[in-house]
């Protein structure tokens, strides 16, 4: 008990004590490498001890990054795996085989920062990049798969040295930040692309593929676009639905491809197909198309941009049966508007507020509703969102919810822990 209340006041600490964009958003967002450069240099630097995977995109790079790091699990790789947000605990973000940090590494590890003269303030995400290489180094990793947090040029994760970049579906998202053009965007996550390492591009669109060519051939990096190279992805059954996550399955295979190339995997399909078995065990995956119940069907999703929740609906299409009922939430810095107008017209939509204190207000979705003249009930709890909406419909009615992390980390976990799926 004394234990976790020492992890509860480190956790606090951290989110308190340095802007989290995961609590405060725009505000949060720090574009340099200085403190992160600053900070693993007190720790001895290392990330130069450790071979990574850089995974940056708009969509799909948290499936990409947990596929890569259960299917080298299954090959026998000792695998740190950096995610973010984190749905439930902080310690999500962390985990070696699936496994997550220890309450005890980050109790320390916080105290440690506490001490440290630094001349710089480093951000709440700086510090829990900082933590999970320290930890993965620590740990003897073998291989690493780090998931950028915002962009690419400049988020904390680019301060690596990778062995292969995958750069997954490039979306309007962030455009504060990143630029409202895809080409924008591109060119910010096409940051990551480094001196002489392998680059795997998961789609090409005709908008960026200039963009990431040029960056390539700028600085001699090999670089392939999956989707326009033949593989067999059948004769593998993949535990995700949405043709969006087999575009991201068939780039995690050619990335594999590159690392058996170079000789650092022996790859095998029974030990391929060993890791997207147990996709959640080895990663702690969840939340993409996730199915929670049945009579009626009940899907999580955290898709949470226009192009993401358009892969989503267009994945639901074609397993939903009868009415398709959406319990929408979502952050106050995303185009609500712009989202809703991909719902399916014939779909049932309720609005639900979430905890974190970035989430549109009873208020907010009042005002959308007056925008829509529509009169889309409003919830402030997911759990009695659900509740009241699965007693509600025809038991052959499918629900979708969607439309951010947080709404679907208030869901009660039983929920997960029953889960039909992954």
């Amino acid at each position: 008990m004394e234990k976790d209340k020492e992890y509860e006041q480190a956790i606090s600490w951290l989110f308190n004590q340095f802007p989290s964009y995961q609590q405060q958003g725009a505000q949060a967002y720090k574009p340099n490498l200085g403190n992160i450069m600053a900070l693993l240099h007190e720790l001895q630097d290392p990330q130069q001890t450790l071979k990574c995977i850089h995974v940056a995109g708009t969509n799909g790079k948290g499936s990409c990054s947990s596929l890569l790091a259960s299917i080298l699990t299954a090959h026998g790789e000792r695998v740190g795996l950096f995610t973010s947000p984190h749905i439930f605990d902080f310690r999500e973000r962390i985990r070696i085989n699936g496994e997550t940090i220890s309450k005890d590494y980050v109790i320390t590890f916080c105290h440690k920062i506490q001490t440290l003269y630094l001349a710089v303030e480093p951000s709440f995400f700086e510090i829990t990049l900082a933590m999970a290489l320290d930890y993965f180094a620590e740990q003897h990793c073998t291989i690493c798969v780090i998931e950028t947090g915002l962009g690419g040029r400049l988020d904390a994760t680019n301060v690596i040295t990778p062995i292969i970049c995958l750069i997954t579906n490039i979306g309007l998202d962030h455009t504060q930040f990143l630029g409202n053009i895809l080409q924008a965007i591109a060119q910010e996550k096409a940051g990551i692309i480094k001196q002489n390492i392998p680059i795997v591009i998961s789609e090409t669109q005709d908008e960026t593929k200039a963009v990431f060519e040029n960056t390539a051939q700028a600085v001699n990096a090999p670089i392939q676009f999956a989707d326009q190279e033949e593989i067999n992805i059948n004769k593998f059954a993949l535990p995700l639905l949405g043709a969006h996550q087999r575009k991201n399955f068939k780039a995690v295979l050619h990335v594999l491809i590159r690392l058996k190339e170079k000789g650092l995997i022996d790859l095998d399909d029974y030990k391929i197909q060993f890791g997207l078995d147990h996709l959640n065990q080895y990663t702690g995956f969840r939340g993409r198309l996730q199915q929670l119940g049945e009579r009626p069907t009940v899907f999580a999703d955290v898709s949470h941009n226009v192009s993401g929740v358009q892969q989503t609906l267009k994945a639901i299409e074609s397993i939903q049966t009868n009415t398709l009922h959406i319990i929408f939430g979502a952050s106050n810095d995303k185009n609500s508007l712009e989202i809703l107008e991909t719902f399916p017209k014939d779909a049932e939509i309720y609005f639900c507020v979430f905890q974190n204190p970035r989430s549109l207000t009873s208020t907010d979705f009042e005002q959308l509703n007056t925008t829509l003249k529509k009169n889309n009930t409003i919830f402030t709890d997911i759990n009695q969102a659900l509740t009241s909406i699965q007693q509600a419909v025809n038991e052959k009615d499918t629900i979708l919810i969607l439309g951010s992390f947080f709404l679907i980390a208030d869901l009660n976990k039983d929920f997960f822990e029953n889960s039909l799926d992954i």
